[in-house]
């Protein structure tokens, strides 16, 4: 009886619905445990080098050293986009400050706009999946309990017409039942507990990507004092290196 109760066994004796059931829980879950691996990769990268990259960059002698070490220790690449985004934003500002539609907007209301719009960015890929992750964590239940309901009808459908309950013929429908239900929590728990644990991360990693974001700002606006033409940081250098 044990061996008739296996997982093959309730393979074979289910039908197409219980099947796409299972099948549709075992690719939810394959896609929830892939971006659990991102974000936990990304995460561990981000504790071990955003500290050392923001003491880099500050400890650096000019902008442009300050832009090399930055990109060096950042292999997350998000504080060095922000970094280039406020960079380029002073340079464009100082290079075309008395011409164009943007001359009536002062260097502070230029760079600001262009580290939010960066800033805006990063947060969409810093958050990219989560919404996935909610996703199976409030639909897998449900899709565990159609499986569950509809091993039920087959347990239902196979007791009809009989003068005497065999164990045989409820014990495959019920343990299909059970599995399916199992199943769906397999797959929910861990996605609601890890959407929790990132968006409170992703809280504490926007929080740092803001605090670089103001003293950048305040860097570019009172520590330069740089005439129109003078190129800041050579922008094209440094994303021909960040390419490579």
């Amino acid at each position: 009886m044990a061996m008739e109760l296996g997982l093959t066994h309730f393979w074979a004796q289910g039908d197409a619905v219980s099947r796409s059931v299972a099948v549709l829980l075992f690719a939810l879950s394959v896609g929830s445990w892939t971006i659990m691996a991102g974000k936990l990769i990304a995460l561990w990268q981000a504790r071990r080098c955003h500290a050392r990259a923001l003491n880099a960059f500050w400890g650096a002698d000019s902008l442009p050293v300050a832009m090399a070490a930055l990109q060096l220790e950042d292999k997350t690449g998000v504080l060095f986009r922000l970094a280039i985004s406020g960079a380029n934003a002073a340079e464009v500002h100082n290079q075309h400050a008395a011409r164009g539609i943007g001359a009536g907007v002062s260097a502070s209301e230029f760079v600001t706009r262009a580290l939010r719009n960066q800033i805006v960015e990063s947060q969409a890929k810093i958050e990219a999946g989560l919404t996935f992750l909610a996703s199976v964590g409030s639909t897998a239940p449900f899709i565990g309990l159609l499986g569950t309901v509809w091993g039920i009808y087959h347990a239902l459908v196979g007791l009809s017409g009989a003068t005497q309950v065999v164990l045989d013929k409820v014990a495959g429908p019920v343990g299909e039942a059970l599995i399916m239900t199992a199943a769906g929590l397999f797959v929910a728990i861990p996605a609601v507990l890890a959407y929790n644990a990132f968006t409170r991360t992703n809280r504490l990693t926007l929080a740092r990507l803001d605090g670089f974001a103001h003293d950048l700002h305040a860097y570019l606006i009172t520590g330069l004092r740089g005439r129109p033409g003078d190129k800041l940081i050579d922008l094209d250098s440094a994303r021909s290196a960040r390419k490579g």
